[in-house]
């Protein structure tokens, strides 16, 4: 198998070495990351001009490229620029958790829109600050959920979140709500500092991400598309 390794977190971040290494054992392992963090960019990309893209030593036995842009730039380049073929995209393991309406900010999730629209399997794989550095632990236990349930077959998008603490837990979801905002703090010479706050409501709703991840302490796996159209209103309208 051949494994595309991308995150917003930055390609020297303390998850990638022990990702790649879970990955090596599972296939072809290729790092095409960013430069610098990317955090939160989204699905942003450069149409307007050159951006760096630098081979790098990274570890034995992978190729690996530090690319001056976003999450989703590195996969374009790694597949319409570099021209590599791979059959499986890890976005990840990321510094925070993204569930519920995060994922619209998401530089790690908007890497697998990304493969997705390239026709390359991939998953997201996300935990909190706190369990960062041991979440790389938990990958076999999810690879063993995902091919016994045969979820690439399904879908070919993954959204995964782990809790922290790990879990032995896994539970299919649905997006939730805010769980996360920003206070604005101005600051001298007309800027302004936005300041991360907690929103998140718990709402008893076992089927949502948040409520999984934060109060029940589950591993989420969700499944998310390209398709952004409101399916309901549409086969309403269609009808008119």
């Amino acid at each position: 198998m051949r494994i595309l390794i991308t995150n917003d977190d930055g390609i020297y971040a303390e998850g990638v070495l022990p990702l790649v290494q879970w990955a090596k054992t599972k296939g072809e392992v290729t790092v095409v990351a960013p430069k610098v963090e990317q955090s939160a960019k989204s699905h942003g990309i450069e149409i307007h001009k050159s951006f760096e893209a630098k081979q790098v030593d990274l570890c034995e036995g992978v190729t690996a490229w530090a690319v001056d842009s976003t999450p989703a730039d590195c996969v374009r380049l790694a597949i319409l620029g570099l021209h590599m073929e791979f059959d499986l995209v890890i976005s990840g393991i990321n510094r925070g958790l993204n569930i519920g309406r995060d994922i619209m900010y998401s530089g790690t999730v908007s890497a697998v829109f990304e493969a997705g629209n390239l026709g390359v399997n991939a998953m997201a794989v996300s935990t909190s600050p706190e369990y960062y550095k041991d979440a790389a632990k938990e990958m076999d236990k999810i690879w063993d959920f995902i091919v016994a349930n045969d979820l690439f077959r399904k879908n070919d998008m993954w959204n995964i979140n782990i809790p922290t603490g790990g879990s032995d837990a896994f539970r299919f979801t649905r997006q939730g709500g805010n769980y996360y905002s920003d206070q604005f703090k101005p600051e001298d010479n007309d800027m302004y500092l936005p300041c991360g706050i907690d929103v998140f409501a718990k709402t008893d709703n076992s089927e949502f991400d948040t409520d999984a991840v934060l109060v029940d302490k589950v591993i989420s796996v969700m499944p998310v598309t390209l398709d952004r159209t409101n399916l309901e209103l549409y086969k309403q309208l269609r009808k008119m």
